[in-house]
């Protein structure tokens, strides 16, 4: 088990504070990250919690996982690596393109 925990679910009125406050009942609270629309800087409903210890992090996804917070019922798990993501413009493998016709009959 990772010390860095992923939680879902999350109300759109809870601050980071709300977030240390509520895993500091399962050990000691390193960082939390809420994170937000980087267009419109409104919470995106999820965020990252880190625990001291491993077994501090095991605890705070076998007490907070599936249990009500600000009347939501938050999900709690181990947080994955993040992958690299794509850059740019529009790509073909995600129909970004689009595909022209012999003697140009393509949609305009």
């Amino acid at each position: 088990m990772g010390k860095r925990l992923y939680v879902g679910n999350i109300s759109f009125q809870a601050s980071e504070d709300d977030l240390k406050e509520l895993f500091a009942k399962a050990g000691e609270v390193v960082s939390t990250k809420l994170i937000k629309d980087a267009a419109t800087g409104r919470p995106r409903g999820f965020g990252f919690v880190e625990m001291n210890t491993d077994s501090e992090a095991q605890k705070a996804v076998e007490m907070l996982n599936g249990s009500s917070f600000l009347e939501r019922s938050i999900v709690v798990n181990e947080a994955k690596p993040q992958t690299q993501r794509e850059h740019g413009g529009p790509s073909r493998e995600r129909g970004g393109f689009r595909e022209r016709r012999p003697g140009g009959g393509g949609r305009r």
